[in-house]
């Protein structure tokens, strides 16, 4: 089951069966009841994670003590990479939404993994360098894009990260309240209902209780890249 789910993850995904069974033999495995953290912003870097089993939050308090979250992730999400890093410490905190499983690999084992597979040393520094291009675009979207547009896109990142077909669209396969999009792009709670009642009138998406559908996600991309029409 362990590297079934690693084959599935983006950073294992294509790798030779003894590089998985080397990574699966290797993690602990890590229960976190809903409401806890895996970790939290500021505490040394010991960890590597593979969500494996609930949902999870990635969110930061900036230096004006505001929190934004970064994202909300499902199984079978890779996050903790940093942890390679001697001295490194968390950018962010990592809370299960629910009760959750992760994979674990403490410094040690994730080091001597690297040092195994050189391969998986050069997929470290690729993931390393995109979450933080990752980190600055999200920075750049909340200081200077409108409110619908950086709506629109964080809904499809989350649909891109996790989602299942439905009859009349694509449902976001996370939990996803209200609240959780205001604080993902930068806004109240009251702009984000609004904007997302006037999009169900135009047959744009479909929400309830903590789920997102987009039932027309060519229009979706079109206000999220802020096209004509």
């Amino acid at each position: 089951m362990r590297t079934d789910l690693l084959r599935r993850c983006g950073y294992f995904h294509n790798l030779p069966a003894d590089i998985l069974a080397s990574a699966a033999s290797s993690a602990q495995l890590r229960h976190v009841p809903g409401g806890e953290f895996f970790f939290r912003q500021g505490e040394p870097a010991s960890h590597f994670y593979v969500l494996a089993a609930g949902n999870a939050r990635l969110s930061q308090i900036t230096p004006e003590g505001r929190q934004i979250i970064m994202g909300l992730i499902g199984p079978p999400h890779e996050i903790g990479i940093i942890a390679a890093i001697a001295g490194a410490i968390y950018p962010l905190d990592l809370q299960a939404t629910q009760d959750s499983q992760g994979l674990a690999w403490d410094r040690d084992a994730l080091r001597a993994l690297l040092e195994a597979h050189p391969v998986l040393a050069l997929r470290a520094l690729h993931m390393v360098s995109g979450r933080f291009v990752e980190l600055q675009d999200r920075y750049r979207e909340l200081a200077t894009e409108r409110v619908e547009r950086r709506l629109a896109r964080a809904i499809l990142r989350l649909a891109a990260q996790a989602s299942r077909p439905e009859a009349d669209g694509v449902t976001i396969a996370v939990r996803l309240a209200r609240q959780d999009l205001a604080e993902l792009t930068g806004t109240t709670l009251f702009t984000v209902s609004r904007t997302l009642s006037a999009w169900e009138d135009a047959g744009i998406v479909r929400s309830g209780r903590e789920r997102v559908t987009l039932c027309d996600p060519a229009r979706l991309t079109a206000i999220a890249e802020d096209l004509p029409g």
